[in-house]
């Protein structure tokens, strides 16, 4: 969680970033990171209280004198609703601002249903958690959202989704945002799921690349402890790298992409063409699991083939973890031998020579907790918390 012990900045935003660390304070140790007066400081304190963003704990601290009152961040504040839509399923959760998950549910909701539809049944899901949660949508400050396809981040728009008919350029923010009146972000189901992997692994991790293996594949990166999007959001969309000697046509239109060769709604279509009754990239993994061993080859040889276009990845950015996710990486260590195997043979060895490879740590939950984290960083910024306080 940010720090915010540099002394930068004045506000009751800077105040509240410093106690965001989870450590409680008292208004001398505020002054003196800050570097602003006590008084200042308590009227800083007294501005984040009435928003209960920062509660008096009962924790007060003795030197010998009356005991100094404690000040601590209150993640009970406010809720954010979070969803994670995948082509065909999605993960919809209720977390506080400490990114801790309150209620959570799955649920088959295919995005070819489109926007409306789709978004229809997100908000009554939504509806249900939080009433199981024992919240109002008063106390909502934020929903942030995934989709399996393109967005423009500035606008929250999806962009020529492959998969997705009906989005293109559908103002989500602006339906959502007309019922809850809270600011809601959109972005990559890529993307959030690794803001939701660095989160988990900070602050040892900067330089991270999450590979998101289901029905496609996709990449998201965390660069300097930042999310790498690109000029028009497209970064990471490593599913559409062509793999050599392939011709298998592609949902994007060409031939050849590493998803039609190694994605879990390729490897399905290839089971049913031996007979084998496999409707997606679940039941791929579920078949591997139960001893298939077509399914188990394909698993490994995705892997493989993953890892093959990831090498190159490593020698270009040089990141230190890499992390699997996705339903076809639950297939485990299958895929991530298949992917450690390229990788090592293939990368340089200076990239690789401190480079970790492993399973998401967050699993199912990645993408919803990122979803979170883009909402709570937004919400949560120094300068937002001062027109917040201020309005």
């Amino acid at each position: 969680m940010p720090s915010g012990s540099n002394g930068q900045g004045s506000g009751a935003g800077a105040l509240l970033a410093i106690l965001r660390d989870g450590r409680a304070r008292t208004r001398g140790e505020l002054a003196r990171l800050t570097g602003l007066s006590r008084s200042t400081v308590s009227q800083r304190l007294e501005e984040l209280m009435g928003q209960r963003w920062v509660v008096a704990t009962d924790g007060s601290v003795s030197s010998g004198g009356r005991p100094a009152a404690v000040f601590a961040f209150n993640s009970g504040a406010r809720v954010v609703l979070a969803a994670d839509l995948g082509a065909t399923h999605a993960r919809l959760a209720v977390l506080d601002l400490g990114l801790t998950v309150l209620a959570e549910r799955a649920a088959e909701l295919p995005v070819e249903r489109g926007p409306e539809s789709t978004l229809v049944r997100v908000a009554e899901v939504f509806g249900e958690l939080l009433e199981a949660t024992g919240h109002e949508a008063a106390q909502v400050c934020g929903v942030g959202i995934g989709l399996p396809g393109p967005v423009e981040h500035r606008s929250g728009r999806p962009v020529n989704p492959p998969i997705m008919p009906g989005w293109d350029g559908f103002a989500v923010p602006e339906w959502f945002g007309a019922r809850l009146e809270v600011p809601v972000l959109v972005d990559n189901d890529v993307n959030v799921m690794a803001l939701g992997e660095h989160w988990a692994a900070r602050p040892a991790v900067d330089h991270l690349i999450f590979i998101k293996m289901g029905t496609g594949i996709g990449c998201g990166i965390i660069s300097g402890g930042r999310l790498h999007r690109g000029a028009q959001g497209a970064a990471g969309d490593v599913g559409h790298i062509r793999v050599p000697a392939s011709e298998a046509p592609c949902r994007c239109g060409n031939a050849g992409c590493l998803e039609a060769v190694a994605g879990g709604a390729s490897m399905a279509a290839t089971l049913r063409g031996a007979g084998v009754e496999a409707r997606g990239s679940r039941d791929v993994v579920s078949l591997m699991r139960a001893g298939d061993l077509r399914a188990t080859r394909l698993v490994r040889q995705a892997g493989r083939e993953v890892g093959a276009v990831m090498a190159s990845i490593v020698n270009f950015f040089n990141p230190s973890v890499i992390v699997l996710g996705g339903d076809v990486a639950d297939a485990g260590e299958q895929v991530l031998a298949g992917v450690r195997e390229t990788i090592y043979s293939r990368s340089l060895p200076l990239a690789t020579q401190h480079l970790g490879i492993r399973a998401s740590e967050l699993g199912d939950r990645a993408g919803v907790v990122g979803a979170a984290v883009m909402v709570v960083e937004h919400v949560l910024a120094p300068d937002e918390i001062d027109r917040v306080v201020h309005h």
